[in-house]
């Protein structure tokens, strides 16, 4: 059995921020252990090869939801990163942080030191941005932000003309000032590479002789002195093995991993633990609740204009792309298929942005999981805009299914299970056909694709919501952090309420979505985690 200080379970987002961190003073001995295998594959660096990734099972846990009456009894496919870096390595790379208010919201519900001004240090900590040392970025961290003005398709500037036409200002910086408007989204890459938090963090750690690093070591279960957790169980290559944690053991397994390893440890509601066949060490009935997501739905248009499907649908266009990228690292594999963005408020009356907006010049119509890569679009001019509702409210839950480690955990969203989050889908819609009737977009649209012009009363768009709309892959929150073990499952410090030397530092801890995409506030939420353990070391 070996021994450290620190066991961090899972490489992720969060997970390598702290193998990183809590090692670099040379004082402590940290063991990181992945499920998944090395980062360092072709696809995985590219940016736009997520689209290789996206059904990969070798790099993806490849969730399946349960089938969810909000959406119509549809299953939700649900990737989450199995490698290196976790869904840093496989995910659209948008760099958003969230709105002020989002984190404000978390100190008010008794999270001190979670306020906007705790957290933008960290996020300023994190980032070498492209726009270097502000009030509002921070310059020379591990994260490199890309502003990617210069490499956009051309039709990212009808779209923001339009969001102008309809009345949104121009917004060069959704992490400035504000976040309202429309403009393009700045992305984690640098040098034409991803910029995963495997790469920000881990490879620059990965040589020092106290950090260990693990691959396909699949956690199975804590284990305990009392109500101490003293180490973890996993298997590798078959193998069972044990490892010993003389501080701590700090969970940055996701918000899916994480409470399925406290359920499968004995800590979660005691009668989802009984019927998985596993006993009770602490009954904490949060322990995988309060699940959320953001929904969105996206409306295709045949264009009259070319987009990227002319450019990467023929072999020869993906030959030149290929080329391009391997000789000048330009073109459109160094870029997101979420090239254009923005956050809008449906109704003037509200304090804030509650709606994101998408703008993508590709376009593909989505087949089943695993049928077609996102590299393949379709064979004419289309693009797509989308949009996803910022705080829905509608809550989910997971639970484990039985007491074998490797079986996935049973997944309920709930999604549109709210009057509100329906309300707003349907808000959101509307809006995206006003910008469709604007005249820049007008001009260059030959027809609405999906929905389709038949879709015209509230109830034939909820119809079509409820047939097309799907995850945007931001699953938070089912290690809620709160001051009240009824309620929470992590305190303000991110310890486990009822148990010792056990903490939880991941996007789980979220106690309501951030606004927008969720990785950036995974990597904060890592930086600030990491600080709070060396504090206590202290």
């Amino acid at each position: 059995m070996s021994e450290f200080d620190y066991i961090v379970v899972g490489a992720g987002s969060a997970g390598c921020v702290l193998a990183n961190r809590l090692s670099e003073n040379g004082r402590h001995r940290v063991l990181l252990l992945e499920a998944g295998g090395s980062d360092k594959k072709f696809w995985l660096q590219v940016p736009i090869g997520y689209g290789k990734s996206f059904y990969d099972p070798k790099v993806n846990w490849m969730y399946r939801t349960e089938p969810d009456p909000g959406l119509g009894s549809r299953e939700s496919y649900w990737p989450r990163g199995k490698v290196l870096g976790g869904s840093s390595s496989i995910n659209a790379m948008v760099y958003v942080r969230g709105q002020p208010e989002d984190f404000d919201g978390w100190q008010a519900q008794g999270n001190s030191g979670w306020g906007w001004g705790d957290v933008l240090p960290y996020f300023k900590k994190l980032e070498d941005h492209a726009f270097g040392a502000s009030d509002y970025h921070g310059s020379g961290g591990p994260v490199h932000v890309s502003d990617v003005s210069k490499h956009v398709h051309p039709l990212c500037d009808v779209y923001i003309k339009a969001g102008q036409e309809i009345g949104l200002p121009f917004n060069e910086d959704f992490n400035g000032k504000s976040q309202e408007g429309v403009g393009l989204y700045q992305i984690t890459t640098r040098d034409g590479f991803r910029m995963s938090a495997a790469r920000a963090y881990l490879w620059p750690a990965r040589k020092r002789n106290n950090l260990q690093i693990e691959i396909h070591a699949h956690v199975t279960r804590l284990l305990f002195e009392g109500t101490r957790v003293v180490g973890i169980e996993y298997e590798q290559n078959g193998v069972r093995k044990e490892a010993r944690a003389g501080r701590e053991v700090i969970l940055s397994a996701g918000a899916i991993n994480s409470p399925q390893i406290l359920q499968l440890s004995g800590i979660g509601p005691a009668p989802v633990l009984s019927s998985a066949g596993t006993e009770v060490r602490l009954d904490s009935a949060a322990v995988g609740q309060n699940l959320r997501d953001h929904l969105g739905v996206d409306y295709l248009y045949r264009s009259r204009l070319p987009t990227l499907n002319n450019e990467l649908y023929p072999w020869w266009g993906k030959l030149f792309a290929g080329m391009k990228y391997v000789l000048l690292r330009r073109g459109p594999l160094v870029l997101s298929v979420n090239q254009g963005g923005g956050f809008f408020r449906t109704r003037p009356d509200l304090a804030r942005p509650n709606m994101q907006l998408y703008f993508s010049p590709v376009s593909y119509l989505k087949a089943p999981p695993g049928v077609r890569p996102l590299m393949s679009p379709d064979p004419y001019a289309a693009f797509f805009v989308g949009i996803s509702p910022c705080q829905p409210t509608s809550l989910g839950y997971l639970k484990i299914r039985s007491n074998d480690p490797m079986q996935h955990p049973e997944i309920r969203p709930n999604y549109l299970s709210t009057a509100h989050d329906i309300e707003e889908m349907l808000d959101g819609v509307r809006y995206l056909r006003k910008l469709a009737q604007t005249p820049s977009l007008s001009a260059i649209i030959e027809e609405e694709i999906e929905p389709g012009a038949a879709a015209q009363t509230a109830g034939d768009l909820l119809k079509d919501i409820r047939q097309r709309a799907s995850s945007v892959f931001h699953p938070v929150g089912t290690c809620k952090m709160g001051a009240e073990a009824d309620g929470a499952v992590v305190d303000h410090r991110l310890k486990v309420h009822g148990l010792q030397q056990l903490r939880v530092i991941d996007a789980s801890i979220f106690p309501t979505l951030t606004s927008g995409n969720t990785n950036a506030a995974a990597i904060m939420v890592g930086e600030k985690g990491a600080d709070l353990v060396l504090e206590d070391a202290r």
